[in-house]
């Protein structure tokens, strides 16, 4: 199976930059003219939507994060990102990410979010000592790979995810989702050096996702909860992108991976 990759009290990490606290930077006033970029503009559109989506939910839009995947963008497009604001970036790919990441400011808060291969695992980990989650763990492998990384690098115990194939396609990666409970299992008491944060799952292949899937996902922590113990607050939802990322945090999502709406389509190198 191939790994499929894509553009997530409150579950939202203490240090990663929150929508409500994003508001106070994202006001257009606020921002010098220079600074008035499409993708800046794109990411104060995303993050009034988010907002509205949690307050039509019941919720406040501090408990979403927003993920601006920069997959195949320019360490130029992303620092205009950053420089109005927002923190939390996220990566695909991982010889581009151990390319782009030490182009850029130190207090990123990265995910990496698609396709880790096991040989790329001590690279990216030494690249980015800011890499702050991974939320593409499908299979012990992975996590046994990461767990040995971080402790032989000595760093901080590592966040990370499980991936949920939750719409059975067979393009995609993910543990199936009655193997959920005991993946996570596997991580809180195999991998010392790994904090299981939560679930993720990615949409369907037109990016599109239904709520059968959202749902899946839900239904995944409230068995993984009730088996280990966890309460489903401190458990994480990372579902939702671009063209379905309203309709995530109506259905609970703590994590949205916003890619195109906000940096615009991918950019592949061209075939020589």
């Amino acid at each position: 199976m191939n790994r499929q990759e894509e553009e997530e009290p409150s579950t939202t990490d203490k240090n990663c930059t929150t929508i409500q606290e994003q508001e106070q930077v994202s006001d257009m006033s606020a921002i010098p003219v220079a600074m008035d970029k499409v993708a800046a503009a794109a990411l104060r559109s995303v993050l009034q939507r988010v907002s509205q989506a949690a307050e039509k939910a019941g919720r406040g839009s501090q408990q979403i994060r927003v993920v601006a995947v920069s997959k195949t963008k320019p360490v130029s497009l992303i620092k205009q990102v950053y420089d109005v604001g927002h923190r939390c970036f996220g990566e695909n790919y991982a010889q581009e990410f151990i390319e782009k990441a030490p182009q850029l400011p130190e207090d990123i808060e990265w995910h990496f979010i698609g396709n880790l291969q096991s040989n790329k695992v001590k690279p990216l980990l030494a690249s980015v000592p800011n890499l702050d989650m991974v939320e593409s763990v499908d299979d012990e492998k992975i996590a046994n790979h990461l767990d040995r990384a971080v402790g032989n690098l000595g760093r901080k115990p590592l966040k990370v995810l499980v991936q949920v194939n939750t719409s059975g396609e067979e393009s995609k990666s993910g543990v199936e989702p009655s193997g959920c409970v005991e993946l996570a299992k596997h991580v809180i008491q195999s991998c010392t050096n790994l904090q299981f944060c939560g679930l993720m799952t990615i949409g369907m292949l037109d990016y599109t996702s239904t709520p059968e899937n959202f749902k899946a996902l839900a239904n995944c922590r409230s068995e993984v909860c009730k088996a280990l113990g966890i309460p489903e607050e401190q458990c994480e939802l990372s579902m939702g992108m671009s063209n379905d990322f309203e309709q995530a945090i109506e259905m609970g999502s703590t994590n949205v991976r916003i890619g195109s709406t906000i940096f615009g389509p991918r950019e592949y190198p061209k075939k020589k």
